[in-house]
């Protein structure tokens, strides 16, 4: 006896599906920046050495677990647009702007490439914004315009440790 297969149904939370599209890719973007940056952040957590060591440890600390919570939280809103999220090495390392490290930066070089990916995901999350802004997705500009709010101020923050 065959299955009947049930038909899908189809998404109207008045946003054109092309827009939907168009949206979620530029959210894979984000999702992809703010997932290597948390790799990043997490890496430097582990390994960062010197006299400021603790404050460093414990910085790093907080900010890859407020990008453990980011990452969901976007990847949750590309579902709801209904599309897949990525979720593999291979595929951020295709979407994202922010480079890998060779080797292990000094806790100078860590807090620059820091500033440096904060900033990115913030420029990406600006990107998308114009999209989800003339698709009337107030949701999606909500959310990015935390994020830009979240990745300026830490950006400010890592970049203030470098001053003097």
């Amino acid at each position: 006896m065959a299955t009947k297969v049930k038909p899908r149904v189809e998404m109207d939370i008045g946003i054109a599906k092309k827009d939907r599209q168009a949206i979620a890719k530029g959210l894979s973007r984000l999702l992809a920046d703010s997932y290597t940056l948390y790799l990043k952040t997490h890496n430097y957590h582990w390994n960062v050495t010197g006299p400021q060591f603790n404050t460093l440890h414990l910085m790093f600390e907080t900010q890859y677990n407020e990008l453990a919570l980011a990452v969901d939280a976007i990847a949750e809103r590309i579902r709801a647009l209904g599309e897949p999220a990525p979720g593999s090495y291979r595929a951020y390392a295709k979407l994202t702007q922010i480079p890998e490290d060779d080797g292990v930066p000094s806790a100078e070089a860590m807090l620059r490439n820091l500033v440096a990916g904060q900033e990115q995901v913030a420029r990406t999350a600006r990107e998308v914004f114009p999209i989800a802004e003339a698709a009337n997705d107030q949701p999606t500009a909500d959310l990015l315009t935390q994020r830009m709010q979240i990745h300026e101020k830490t950006a400010w923050m890592l970049r203030s440790m470098l001053a003097g």
